[in-house]
């Protein structure tokens, strides 16, 4: 993992709210400087920020659109020209969109953006980021996919889509960098409470889960800190499930 007199860098994809913010605030207490990528809410993105300071560390915003290869690729360049030496060793893969209808409806530009943003920032950003992490032999990616990436939901045909194409895509690239002392995993959580799923029926879908309830972010970002952590190296190509127990 190299030296402690250095910085230590994770980048989160989509870390201005929900999950996202939550894994970008848990990695901070593990001594993580945070690059915080937003696309849009500069605001938020300033609030993660806040918490992660609030947290004992620090980090930077980094605004990009992960689906957008050019624009992806720029931002991390940059950094990487203001940072010489330096390397980013943890990579958050967690910005995603959800634009559920059932397909017989669904507008192709539905299905499009939900996969660019998911599929096509996978490769966006894990790509350029790749090399460093070989050179050092050693790095985490985690991706966030979904439950509805391995059982599949009705209306989710773009995002079971995406979420299922990061899963096998993960395995295929940690068989390509495990010898590097590089781990690639997924984590697929159930319900969790975050803006993304305000719009679900709690009450009626807590019924379907056998512990109850809906799952927190700071749940999730613990099974991610793990998996960043030293202490998973000979954890890699899983895909675990953080869901209650909900079928998967």
């Amino acid at each position: 993992m190299g030296s402690d007199n250095r910085k230590r860098y994770a980048l989160v994809t989509g870390a201005s709210r929900g999950i996202g913010r939550a894994v970008a605030v848990r990695l901070a207490k593990d001594g993580y400087f945070i690059l915080v990528n937003f696309v849009s809410n500069q605001q938020e993105a300033e609030n993660t920020l806040e918490e992660i300071r609030m947290a004992g560390s620090d980090g930077e915003l980094l605004r990009f659109d992960v689906s957008n290869a050019d624009d992806t690729s720029g931002a991390l360049a940059k950094w990487h020209e203001e940072h010489p030496g330096e390397y980013i060793e943890v990579l958050v893969n967690n910005a995603g969109i959800r634009k559920d209808n059932l397909m017989m409806w669904m507008p192709a530009d539905d299905w499009r953006k939900v996969l660019d943003i998911s599929l096509d920032g996978f490769f966006n950003v894990t790509q350029p980021l790749l090399k460093n992490m070989i050179v050092a032999k050693w790095g985490r990616i985690i991706n966030m996919v979904s439950l509805s990436g391995i059982k599949g939901m009705a209306g989710q045909t773009n995002y079971s889509a995406a979420k299922g194409g990061i899963i096998a895509a993960t395995k295929a690239l940690a068989q390509e960098v495990a010898k590097k002392k590089i781990t690639v995993n997924a984590v697929a959580p159930g319900f969790i409470r975050t803006d993304m799923t305000g719009d679900l029926p709690e009450a009626e879908l807590k019924k379907l889960i056998p512990t109850g309830r809906f799952g927190e972010p700071s749940e999730v970002a613990e099974l991610v800190a793990f998996l960043a952590s030293e202490n998973s190296s000979y954890i890699t190509g899983e895909v675990i499930s953080i869901n209650g127990g909900l079928y998967t």
